[in-house]
């Protein structure tokens, strides 16, 4: 997706360059200043005009540079878990033999690595006054997202890393000159703006219960013109160049997780889905439903609090709830106070979803139990015992 773009390649295949085995790679982008991005089936290209400047994150020529005339994004073969599985038995290796055969030059070339598909790469621009910001993106977090202080996956010792699939990785451009402590603070906005992102999709942490941050493999490239005349010293969110990051890479996120995660506002709205970041799943209500009076049929039981769990007056609900419990966590709000609120949620429930039925809430509730815990009960109830086709109308 190429999004606020004057110089998108409107035809596939106007415009290409073949690498080493012989594919070709499609213009997809150009950027005003004569930076090009192509696409081939495991990687995008950005090449790069004399006189760039580089930051990034890569195992190949990372750090600050300003020789570099291409960096790529590569997608990781399927099942290749471990660096001694890929190519040259280690992560630099294969990311110089990547870029040999892409037809670039490994000693004037970046690399990062993402399991994503190439084909839901994301492409955003903006310009303000003469300074182009652009953002290229694949993002993934249903396997690997996660909060920045979530428990360690491994403890890299001796240069042992493990692939773990899902990671956002960005290459940001920046059409002005910058110093590199500009750069240095471009990749904390960018970084806090790709967070803000996932925040807003209330994407969850997969090793915690917390809102995901990002993944546990990110990479960025930044790049700058230093054959600009105009010479940029913040990149802060006080200045028009943070702004330009900021809102780049939020929109470049956004379109980069729902091309390839499918994670979007919609997909969001759901309540089983909010619930996963507590471990919460069907089977917690089954069990919670099947012990109360009534039908226990499994299959009809599945199908109306699937229903159900899309109401946006119960979504609605279920966030609020689950925000007391975050804020509990968090220590922001009294645990005992939290829980009285919760429950005043709870009890309110048939009224806010129109529902006729009387609730034996004082059955199903106990203040001794957790806030989800009583929520569950609650919510089962609901599902078991009342009118779907009424409580289930998206339109509520």
């Amino acid at each position: 997706m190429v999004s606020g773009s004057r110089k998108m390649i409107q035809s596939p295949g106007s415009a290409s360059v073949a690498d080493n085995s012989g594919e070709k790679g499609v213009l997809i982008f150009e950027t005003t200043g004569k930076e090009q991005v192509y696409r081939y089936s495991d990687s995008i290209v950005l090449l790069l005009p004399k006189g760039r400047k580089t930051l990034t994150t890569s195992w190949l020529n990372g750090g600050y540079r300003e020789d570099m005339r291409a960096v790529f994004n590569h997608r990781v073969p399927k099942g290749k878990h471990l660096p001694s599985g890929l190519d040259g038995g280690n992560i630099p290796a294969y990311l110089a033999i990547v870029a040999k055969r892409l037809g670039i030059e490994p000693d004037t070339s970046s690399g990062l690595l993402t399991a994503a598909n190439m084909n839901n790469v994301s492409i955003v621009t903006r310009s303000f006054r003469g300074v182009e910001v652009t953002a290229i993106m694949t993002a993934g977090v249903e396997v690997n997202g996660g909060r920045a202080g979530d428990p360690a996956s491994y403890y890299q010792e001796e240069g042992f890393h493990q692939f773990i699939q899902g990671t956002i990785n960005t290459i940001l451009l920046i059409g002005a000159d910058l110093p590199e402590y500009t750069m240095a603070r471009a990749i904390i906005t960018a970084t806090e703006a790709k967070t803000a992102a996932l925040q807003q999709l209330m994407a969850p942490s997969r090793y915690s219960q917390g809102i995901a941050t990002g993944s546990g493999t990110d990479m960025i490239a930044v790049v700058a013109d230093g054959t600009s005349s105009l010479l940029l010293t913040d990149a802060g969110q006080h200045s028009k160049l943070g702004e330009l990051i900021g809102n780049v890479v939020i929109e470049c996120t956004l379109n980069a997780l729902e091309l390839q995660s499918d994670l979007t506002p919609l997909s969001q709205r759901d309540m089983l889905v909010r619930l996963e970041r507590f471990g919460i799943c069907e089977a917690d209500y089954w069990k919670a439903a099947s012990s109360m009076e009534g039908d226990n049929r499994k299959a009809a039981f599945f199908k109306s609090l699937r229903e159900l769990s899309k109401n946006p007056v119960l979504v609605a609900a279920t966030c609020s709830i689950l925000h007391i419990v975050d804020e509990v966590h968090w220590g922001l709000i009294p645990e005992n106070a939290g829980r009285r609120m919760a429950m005043s949620v709870m009890k309110g429930l048939t009224q806010m979803l129109d529902i006729e039925a009387l609730m034996p809430f004082e059955e199903l509730t106990d203040e001794k139990d957790t806030i989800l815990d009583n929520w569950v009960r609650v919510t089962a109830w609901i599902a078991k015992n009342c009118n779907y086709r009424q409580v289930c109308d998206p339109g509520l």
